[in-house]
């Protein structure tokens, strides 16, 4: 039997992961199989968070990048994570896991706001939470959103689901001869500025000294394989 010393964490989803080879809105079969791969690690007794964004349909850098105000974008950016959060709810509820979603703005018809004790009694009462809208705040990506809540509900671990196995010392899409990398420091993703998250949130995590995990969301059963600490993907700390 599969066991995991973790109690409660948060999965960090792009919007990209949500999406199949056409790269644009949501695919239900991808939204499904995200969903089957929460459950695996669910009936483990984790208490699990997710923050998800919203890059499938926008990008608030991007979108500021080419003319847009960025405030603006970055806005347009957190009605997407809601999007995003809501098709997720449903596909998690479906398979039979209670969840509510929690917004950083203020969007009452169809999300909880986020309170930080609210969500911890979620957690404590078995339902997963997803943390929509970032932090609230433009110019703050997910990455740095999915840290700050894992601070403040607690968690153990945070847990960035990507379409490569780890971090790399180049990009393998480039260089297919990239060298991987199984463990590095957060000091050392900084200073070699890496981008498998935003500097800001590797920083604040640091600070914290939560470990990170970046794994390949695409193989089936590696979520569950992390945290049952099997070796998969390339893990942050000290």
């Amino acid at each position: 039997m599969a066991y995991s010393r973790f109690k409660r964490l948060v999965v960090k989803l792009s919007g990209e992961a949500l999406v199949d080879d056409h790269g644009f809105g949501i695919s239900r079969k991808t939204i499904r199989y995200v969903a089957d791969e929460i459950r695996s690690i669910f009936d483990l007794g984790i208490q699990i968070a997710v923050v998800v964004g919203g890059g499938n349909f926008i990008r608030g850098s991007a979108a500021g990048s080419y003319g847009m105000d960025r405030a603006s974008a970055d806005h347009m950016g957190m009605l997407a994570t809601v999007i995003n959060s809501l098709a997720l709810q449903d596909a998690l509820e479906k398979n039979d896991i209670s969840t509510r979603v929690m917004s950083a703005i203020s969007i009452h018809e169809v999300a909880e706001p986020f309170i930080l004790r609210r969500a911890v009694r979620h957690l404590e009462k078995g339902r997963a939470v997803i943390f929509a809208a970032g932090t609230g705040n433009p110019y703050f990506t997910t990455d740095t959103a999915a840290v700050l809540r894992a601070h403040e509900i607690h968690a153990e671990i945070l847990l960035k689901a990507t379409k490569v196995d780890g971090v790399y010392e180049e990009d393998p899409n480039i260089n297919k001869n990239a060298k991987f990398i199984k463990n590095i420091s957060y000091m050392e993703v900084l200073e070699k500025q890496l981008r498998v998250m935003d500097m800001t949130a590797i920083s604040l995590a640091m600070d914290h000294q939560l470990p990170l995990v970046v794994f390949n969301l695409k193989q089936q059963g590696n979520m569950k394989k992390v945290v049952c600490e099997e070796k998969i993907g390339t893990w942050i700390h000290n």
